[in-house]
Parts: C-alpha cells; structure tokens; sequence
C-alpha cells in the first residue's frame, strides 16, 4: 500500500515538472510568436512600400500605345532605307 502511494507521489511530481515544463516552453513560444508578428508587420510595411515605389514608376512609363507606335515607326524607316 505504501508503495502505490510513493508510485502515485513520484507520478504527481513527474506531472508537476512536465506542466512546469509546459509552461516555461510555452511562455518562451508566446515571446517568440510576438517578436515574429513584429517582424512580419516590418516586412509587410516595406512590401507596401515597395508595391507603392514600383506602381509610382509605373506611373511614370509611356503609355502601350505610345510605344507600339514607336516600335513601328523604325520597322518603317528601316524598310525605307533598303
């Protein structure tokens, strides 16, 4: 009867390390996911800006037309001259 007792003592501490345990790693886990969803928001703030500079610029090109009109007029400036 003692024994069963010691056995059921020494499995309740096992318990209470492993939930100890648990804890300390869960903590640890919780640090870790706010420093990561901090550096996602960075990453996500420099993909807006990216976005936001490459659409700028996108801006700034000629229009298709413009440049399809271009690309035709040399094809027949280089025929004129053969």
């Amino acid at each position: 009867m003692i024994s069963e007792f010691q056995d059921l003592s020494d499995k309740i501490e096992r318990l209470a390390a492993l939930v100890g345990s648990l804890r300390s790693e869960n903590a640890q886990l919780r640090q870790t996911n706010v420093l990561l969803n901090e550096v996602n928001t960075a990453l996500i703030e420099r993909l807006v800006e990216a976005q936001r500079r490459v659409e700028a610029v996108i801006e700034q090109l000629p229009a298709p037309a413009a440049a399809a009109e271009e690309d035709g007029d040399d094809s027949t400036n280089a025929e004129a001259t053969r």
